[in-house]
């Protein structure tokens, strides 16, 4: 017979790293740990973990078990839930969110959420790497763009606007591109194979800039830009500062691109969202729900405007 709390334990050694860290989280001591494991691997007839002078390490059946302690592991932290009374959020939050979005904005949102809640632990992986957010054992996600169909639960949380933007230098060197299709003359800056978009239905065009520049971070690519190393579509939150202060020129602004959007993304069921995930879709929406502050770039355009 398997014990609930060997399989707990387990899993959180195994995201812990060690057992010591482990037992820190737990409240437990390290020799309490130890005989849980022990007798974990004794009832499966199969060693989990291999113990190094670092820590521990998953073996290939550790790897395979793990995926079934982590399922009980939620549906305890569930059940808990469902019977706990008030609003306490506790327990680990592994999120997943874009650096460059984390840099400039969410840090700040993360660490409001981490003083309303004290018993709550944040783990917050910033990357520009679209993760394997079930894979990678992440609670969510921050997403940024337009989301491809997936079996992730999405919600909307504000809209993204993108803007074409150069700096004057770069304007007053190669000069100014009034049409989309002016756009591939031009040296760009972005990721490697990105397509720049404009309208939408039938008036719909997709073209491929010139990359001569190529970076996966988007303050990079924000930073050639303002340098003056080409043109680049990015995402105002990002360039809109240099925008507002003349820095970077929004260009071809007659031709609409397709507005993206910040999401927070989740593992199904669609039905059941873990409280702590809940929690932080509200504090995302109470910071950047209803016009974005990012967006102030485009007033300070009108007000410059003849």
């Amino acid at each position: 017979m398997l014990d609930l709390e060997d399989i707990l334990t387990f899993a959180e050694v195994a995201e812990s790293g060690g057992l010591t860290r482990a037992g820190e989280r737990l409240g437990l001591s390290k020799s309490i740990i130890s005989r849980r494991l022990s007798r974990l691997e004794d009832a499966l007839g199969a060693q989990l973990l291999a113990r190094t002078t670092r820590g521990v390490s998953l073996t290939e059946a550790g790897e395979a078990f793990l995926r079934h302690a982590e399922t009980i592991q939620g549906e305890v932290e569930a059940a808990r839930e469902a019977v706990s009374q008030g609003d306490e959020v506790r327990g680990r939050l592994r999120l997943s969110a874009p650096l460059s979005f984390g840099a400039t904005h969410l840090g700040p949102v993360l660490a409001d959420f981490a003083l309303r809640h004290p018993k709550l632990e944040i783990q917050a992986s910033y990357s520009d790497r679209y993760v394997d957010l079930i894979g990678e054992r992440f609670d969510a996600a921050i997403r940024i763009g337009r989301l491809p169909d997936s079996s992730l639960i999405a919600r909307r949380i504000a809209p993204i606007a993108i803007a074409v933007v150069a700096s004057p230098d770069y304007l007053a060197r190669h000069g100014t591109p009034e049409t989309p299709q002016d756009l591939q003359r031009h040296d760009a800056v972005g990721q490697p194979d990105e397509v720049w978009r404009f309208g939408e239905g039938a008036r719909a065009l997709a073209l491929r800039p010139r990359i001569r520049f190529q970076a996966d971070s988007g303050q990079a690519l924000l930073a050639a830009a303002v340098a003056g190393v080409g043109v680049a579509m990015l995402p105002t939150f990002l360039c809109g500062p240099a925008i507002a202060s003349g820095e970077l020129v929004a260009l071809v602004r007659d031709h609409p691109i397709p507005e993206a959007g910040l999401y927070v993304v989740r593992p199904p069921p669609a039905d059941h969202a873990p409280r702590k995930v809940r929690r932080l879709t509200e504090v995302l929406l109470e910071h950047f729900g209803g016009e974005p502050v990012w967006d102030a770039c485009y007033e300070a355009l009108r007000q410059a405007a003849p």
